[in-house]
């Protein structure tokens, strides 16, 4: 049986979700956090790419126990799609080689829990695009960016969204689930 593979963006009103740590700041609450805690539990397996693999892998290891999310993704497995890093990646990472929409689809049917995508921009597109994940969750933040690259962008085809899940929350965010329609 294959195993459920989910997606978490943050994106501003006018659709940019890189560097979101920029416009979530004041608009990330209790409930963001319990909804992110419910979203996590079950997860085994981390797909990123190798930018946000670089970020975090300087950032999170030291915050072990003092932080939730610290708690969750240090010790879970992390799988980084990089064309560029070679060799042992440590803080419990495999580095993805060959094609990475077909490692993806290998480690889908591979025992285990669920599998997060947790980014970047083109990461969660692509593995999106390619009908890999199944609930693409958009928390989408009361702000407006002008720069920044956008989840979907300019070059990406026309593709029809079904709404599974939308909530808004007290700090003002909609948090919308959505996934590939038939």
């Amino acid at each position: 049986m294959a195993r459920s593979i989910t997606a978490h963006m943050f994106s501003s009103v006018n659709g940019v979700s890189e560097a979101p740590d920029r416009f979530q700041f004041d608009a990330f609450g209790e409930a963001e956090g319990e909804m992110m805690g419910r979203a996590l539990a079950g997860v085994s397996d981390v797909v990123m790419g190798r930018k946000l693999w670089q970020e975090w892998s300087e950032y999170w290891p030291p915050m072990e126990g003092a932080d939730p999310f610290a708690q969750f993704i240090n010790p879970v497995r992390k799988h980084v799609i990089s064309t560029t890093l070679t060799g042992e990646l440590g803080w419990n990472c495999v580095l993805v080689e060959g094609d990475p929409i077909e490692y993806v689809r290998q480690l889908r049917d591979e025992d285990g829990g669920g599998i997060l995508v947790a980014g970047g921009v083109e990461t969660v597109r692509s593995l999106f695009l390619a009908g890999l994940v199944d609930a693409l969750t958009l928390t989408v933040h009361p702000a407006v960016t002008g720069e920044g690259r956008r989840l979907f962008d300019a070059g990406v085809p026309l593709t029809r969204l079904r709404l599974v899940d939308g909530v808004t929350t007290p700090a003002g965010n909609a948090v919308l689930t959505y996934a590939l329609r038939d």
